[in-house]
């Protein structure tokens, strides 16, 4: 049974909370009233989850937390406060806070924090009994595109099976390129709207003025253009899921808008007075630190608690190194394919390279490693010649293998670019076709780096 360790100052919140627990004969439950003994009880390591009062004398809340941090314990919390402080739950949160719940305690939502908590800790300790594989998933299918046998990453599959399961919105967290649309996709499949849309939205594509319209919709004649009534991507999600991905990039009067939607289920087109009345599981992706956003004033402390009830972390590949021949062998087979050749393996220099770069562009920048790579290599065997000339040159770095690296993104783009006009002879259309861009879009990055 999972063993729970509960601290507050009040005897009567903690006969009630003893009492609901041991009832449902799942745990096993000891309560401690006097904090300055939180310290010794925590050092003795018998406890799985802990749930902690955070305004209590002398030893805060704060302090037991701080002191779980500092001495690295492996107990899962989940804090109970009767005071509704933004900041204090952020702090919480940063010293690796499960959950925070409110007083009077929900019981519902208390049961439901308990029940993900302990499923998180029995798939995090495979000593328990634990078997993680692609094997023991429910729905293995749906995780088809993602290619990998990371056990770290295997666990997050688990993970998603089971937040997928409520309506709850989730919140991802990755650097750019780690695979956070097909996550946000499989819990749109796995879940209960399966058969309603699955929209996906760059909120940092956009400005605000034509984010506001495009993600409302508007009346025809609510401003100049609008000649016709237009759905925007929440009505369009309605009865399914909206994932927003770079969600750390809307402005705060967007912000504020869609706090209100999560709010009230509701919301209103441009140009219209009538609400309009939504059903929709928001999934939202950011690679920005949104605590740091929120203490910079960027993002709002509400709409990061509203996104943030399940919450899930892609690992980038140079912290999945086993995966990286994996992933280029299947990026292989797919240019085969595309380009139709038939480059049958990656040379053994190749792989070895790749290893032991850091990949700041992650997965897509693999991905797109190999699609240049493909276009100049005129053997059955992909060879390290035929790698793009940043990469070779960073592979002479001796700070690679420390995740330092000196060159941009913009160079890894602009080396591709040019690589795809020389395959297509400078054939525009083609090229456009091949990097899945506009032909207008592809003229504008050929302007901006000096390619014509």
């Amino acid at each position: 049974m999972t063993r729970i360790l509960i601290i507050d100052d009040n005897q009567s919140i903690l006969n009630f909370l003893n009492i609901l627990l041991l009832q449902t004969g799942n745990f096993t439950v000891e309560t401690l009233s006097d904090s300055t003994k939180a310290f010794d009880v925590l050092e003795k390591k018998e406890h799985d989850i802990l749930l902690l009062d955070m305004d209590m004398p002398e030893v805060s809340g704060m302090d037991v937390l701080q002191f779980i941090n500092d001495q690295k314990l492996s107990i899962t919390t989940i804090v109970l406060t009767g005071v509704e402080d933004i900041d204090m739950a952020i702090s919480a949160m940063k010293l690796g806070t499960f959950d925070y719940l409110l007083k009077p305690i929900d019981e519902e939502r208390l049961m439901d924090a308990l029940d993900v908590a302990t499923k998180d800790i029995f798939l995090a300790e495979p000593s328990s009994g634990a078997q993680i594989s692609l094997d023991t998933l429910d729905h293995r299918d749906e995780f088809s595109e993602i290619i990998t046998r990371d056990e770290n990453m295997i666990r997050i599959f688990h993970f998603v099976e089971k937040y997928a399961c409520t309506d709850n919105s989730v919140l991802i967290w990755g650097e750019s390129g780690t695979g956070k649309e097909l996550i946000a996709k499989a819990i749109h499949n796995i879940s209960h709207r399966r058969d309603k849309k699955f929209v996906a939205v760059n909120a940092g594509a956009f400005a605000q003025e034509l984010f506001s319209s495009e993600f409302f919709g508007y009346e025809k004649g609510a401003f100049t253009g609008a000649v016709k009534n237009k759905k925007g991507f929440i009505e369009e999600a309605n009865g399914g899921t909206l994932f927003l991905d770079e969600i750390g990039e809307l402005d705060l009067p967007i912000q504020v808008k869609l706090l209100r939607v999560l709010q009230e289920e509701e919301f209103y087109k441009l140009g219209s007075t009538k609400n309009i009345k939504i059903d929709v599981r928001i999934i939202a992706a950011t690679n920005k630190d949104l605590f740091e956003e929120i203490s910079r004033g960027n993002f709002r402390k509400d709409l990061f608690f509203r996104l943030n009830i399940n919450s899930i972390s892609l690992p980038p590949l140079r912290e999945r190194k086993g995966d990286i021949p994996l992933l280029a062998e299947h990026f292989l087979k797919k240019f085969n394919k595309k380009y139709n050749r038939n480059v049958k393996k990656l040379s053994k220099p190749v792989i070895n390279s790749l290893r032991t770069y850091a990949f700041p562009g992650n997965i897509r920048e693999l991905m797109n490693l190999v699609n240049s790579s493909m276009i100049v290599e005129t053997s059955h065997e992909l060879r390290k010649k035929s790698l793009p000339s940043y990469f070779l040159e960073k592979k002479h770095n001796n700070h690679f293998e420390e995740g330092i690296v000196p060159v941009s993104l913009e160079v890894v783009e602009k080396e591709h670019i040019r690589k795809v006009l020389i395959f297509t002879s400078n054939n525009k259309t083609k090229a456009a076709a091949i990097l899945g861009i506009s032909r207008v879009n592809l003229n504008a990055k050929i302007k901006k780096y000096q390619l014509a």
